[in-house]
């Protein structure tokens, strides 16, 4: 009798473990741009984040996201460059990476998120950790895992949140691509000085512990994933 009992109190906590695992990453949902793509949501705590890096090349209002022609320009000389670009101009980077957008392009007020949605503060960002256990769990929750894309060792990825992030490296303003496979960056909403925009940051090693959540140059070009507007 107590073997019983006790397999069916194993099973009754394993059942509702399983249970509030789905309640706080559902994968199943979708979210669609003005250009038509697709994009895997995931709820995570009481956010709901797309699952994928943003691909769009118009704002909501339709306006074209421009680009540099060459990709390689060096706009050091704007003050506000608004850019999109497909990391080292290479079509096959972008249905796993998507694009890489300048800070003043992603928080322009046409919006550059689907309808509903929009570029998360860091505020966001840190309520994202606090909902997966804290920063140093959170990092490894946020990964995507193994090593098709990210280099090893890959330190400590489960993507056990679902968030399923990515290394898409970046575009600095005097035209250089660099770190694909290496890092993952993120733009936030605000700044954190005048001179430096909020981001969150992903690595292939140990390394973004210390930066996890820190800031850099807004005239860099980075990965975005837009967050669920709140009912």
């Amino acid at each position: 009798m107590k073997s019983c009992q006790s397999i069916g109190l194993l099973f009754l906590v394993s059942f509702s473990l399983l249970k509030i695992q789905a309640q706080n990453n559902v994968i199943n949902n979708t979210v669609t741009d003005i250009d038509g793509n697709i994009y895997k949501t995931v709820k995570i705590g009481n956010q709901v984040w797309m699952a994928e890096n943003l691909r769009t090349t118009h704002y909501r209002n339709g306006d074209p996201i421009l680009t540099t022609v060459p990709d390689t320009l060096n706009y050091t000389a704007e003050a506000t460059p608004k850019y999109q670009f497909i990391y080292n101009n290479d079509p096959k980077n972008l249905p796993i990476y998507g694009r890489l957008y300048t800070w003043y392009a992603v928080t322009d007020s046409r919006n550059i998120c689907p309808k509903g949605w929009h570029m998360p503060t860091i505020e966001e960002f840190k309520l994202l950790d606090d909902s997966l256990g804290g920063k140093k769990l959170a990092i490894g929750k946020l990964k995507a895992t193994g090593t098709q894309y990210w280099l090893s060792p890959n330190a400590d990825a489960t993507n056990q949140s679902g968030f399923n992030g990515l290394p898409g490296g970046w575009r600095a303003a005097k035209g250089k691509y660099g770190a694909l496979g290496k890092y993952g960056h993120y733009w936030a909403s605000n700044m954190q000085t005048p001179e430096y925009a909020f981001r969150m940051f992903l690595s292939f090693d140990e390394s973004c512990y210390k930066n996890h959540l820190g800031a850099s140059d807004p005239q860099n070009a980075w990965s975005v994933r837009c967050v669920k507007d709140k009912p």
